[in-house]
């Protein structure tokens, strides 16, 4: 068996899933996430982006940030859905093999994934 390091881990990302209906509790815990752990919140996407099903919005961390940031989201996403995946250079892997979710697993469009980016 063989085991990867973790150094190939530059970072993550969280996305935050959601709807017309859940667009404002999204917005705000995206927020209040950038404020409380100087995460980088990326655009609020109204449509699906990339291999992303869903509307979306992407938190980016560090690795040093993962375990409060994940612990807080765990208790104050309020049924949302977030996809976690760290960032490896390798966007498949990332998403599918690497990735766990909060919430109910979505199927994401893996056909706009390189292998190695």
């Amino acid at each position: 068996m063989e085991f990867q390091n973790i150094s190939l881990i530059t970072g993550y990302h969280a996305h935050v899933y959601f709807d017309e209906s859940t667009c404002d509790r999204a917005t705000a815990l995206c927020e209040e996430a950038g404020k409380l752990f100087s995460v980088r919140v990326g655009r609020v996407h109204r449509k699906p982006v990339g291999p992303h099903p869903c509307w979306s919005c992407q938190l980016a961390f560090d690795r040093e940030q993962h375990a409060d940031l994940l612990s807080w989201l765990a208790l104050n996403r309020q049924g949302l859905i977030v996809l976690i995946h760290p960032l490896t250079g390798n966007d498949l892997k990332d998403h599918t093999d690497y990735a766990y979710w909060m919430g109910e697993p979505q199927a994401l469009n893996l056909g706009v994934l390189s292998v190695n980016s």
